[in-house]
Parts: C-alpha cells; sequence; structure tokens
C-alpha cells in the first residue's frame, strides 16, 4: 500500500478492522445519522481516508440526492472502492492523495467533509494541515465529521484505556501477544491528541461550531461547522 499506516491488507480491510476498533459499524451509522440530520441532505460529499468505502456504500442508499468524492493515500485501498462502487454514478474517485494535498483536486465545495480513523496516523503539524485543508474545501456552512483513536486526558486513563483495548483484541481471535504488538504501535505508528486538543485543533481551524458528539474508551466523534 502507498503511504498508508494501518496494518490490514485492502481485500479483507473491513473484517479485519471490524476486529481491531471497537464499534467499527457503529462509527459509521453514526457518521450517517449526524449527515441526515442537517437542514438539508448535502449536494456533495468528500470522504478523505476514504479506505474501502464501506461507508459511502453504505450511505448510498440513505442520501439519494447526494454525490460522493473518494480519496484515500492507498490506490491498493482506492482498488477495493472502486470495484465495491463500480457503476455507482454518483460516485466519484480520485487518485490516491493525502487528505492535505486535496486542495485544487475536488470539483465544487463539498457541504459534508469526513475523515473516519485517518489522521491519527499524522504527526501533529500534518494533522493541524489536514483539518485546515478540510475548512477551506467545504462550502460556507458546511460540517467537517471526524472519528478519531483518542489520547485519555491522563497516564491512568490511557492504561485502562488500553487494557479494555487488549480484552477486545484478545475477545476478538488476538493472541495475548498479538495484542500487546497492535497496542505498542501507541505513540510509534499513529498519534492520537486528546479530546481537549481536537476540540482545539478544530476551533484554530476557523469552525464557529464545535462539538464533541460521540465517546466511547479511546475513540472519539466530532465535527465542526463552517
Amino acid at each position: 500500500m502507498t503511504n498508508n499506516s494501518t496494518p490490514h491488507l485492502p481485500a479483507d480491510y473491513d473484517e479485519q478492522v471490524r476486529r481491531t476498533i471497537p464499534y467499527y459499524d457503529a462509527i459509521h451509522a453514526e457518521t450517517i445519522e449526524l449527515v441526515r440530520s442537517l437542514d438539508k441532505p448535502p449536494r456533495l460529499w468528500l470522504d478523505t481516508g476514504c479506505g474501502t468505502g464501506a461507508m459511502v456504500k453504505r450511505a448510498l442508499g440513505q442520501m439519494p440526492g447526494t454525490e460522493f468524492i473518494l480519496a484515500d493515500p492507498s490506490d491498493s485501498m482506492l482498488e477495493v472502492a472502486r470495484e465495491s462502487l463500480k457503476g455507482e454514478a454518483r460516485v466519484h474517485i480520485l487518485g490516491p492523495l493525502q487528505t492535505q494535498d486535496l486542495r485544487g483536486r475536488v470539483d465544487g465545495e463539498p457541504e459534508v467533509i469526513t475523515a473516519i480513523q485517518c489522521h491519527h496516523y499524522l504527526p501533529r503539524t500534518e494533522r493541524e494541515e489536514a483539518v485546515m485543508t478540510c475548512y477551506d474545501l467545504l462550502s460556507p456552512g458546511g460540517t467537517f465529521i471526524t472519528f478519531e483513536n483518542v489520547r485519555p486526558l491522563t497516564a491512568a486513563g490511557t492504561t485502562m484505556g488500553k487494557r479494555s483495548w487488549h480484552r477486545f483484541l484478545v475477545s476478538n481471535g488476538r493472541t495475548p501477544e498479538e495484542a500487546e504488538a497492535h497496542l505498542a504501535r501507541f505513540d510509534q505508528e499513529y498519534f492520537p491528541i486528546t479530546v481537549e486538543e481536537h476540540l482545539d485543533l478544530l476551533r484554530r481551524a476557523g469552525f464557529g461550531t464545535v462539538e464533541l458528539f460521540w465517546y466511547s474508551r479511546m475513540q472519539v466523534g466530532l465535527y465542526g461547522m463552517k
């Protein structure tokens, strides 16, 4: 894969990630439900870090008037998305791109941009650039929605969160050693920030309305409205 730090291969990504990230399907459902709660359905929805396109495939039937643009750093992931969404006239898939490289590559101004479980792979300066890029790309009044792995506020909270995540991994077929190896990626291959830092980042990017709308264990869902 190109510029994508996930340990899962594209061909079975969705199956493997369900065994890795608690509430994976719920995260997609919560994102779609939030979009459906906007004052009107978006004409254009950009999903950056789209992976295999699983969330967009789910959203298509619920958003019949919406066109979707998909982007991801991994060409291999995008190949799976192209096959999965083949024949969908409302879906437009860009070449492999990081979020911060999307300026000038998106036709139109999306009313919704989603970034689900993708920006935590970026160092802080690149994460800030990615969020600011999303702000710039949005239409006036548009909404940015993100779900991310999150850093608890304290060292004790981080320890508790990792124990819970370890149990989840083992209960989903990982050996204790495999679970430990996965958790060892924390601060090495992905770089979570706290809820407070997330909220501050959205405000500094320029969003006038900033909300935390979902939080469980070491995952968080937030949105900002331009």
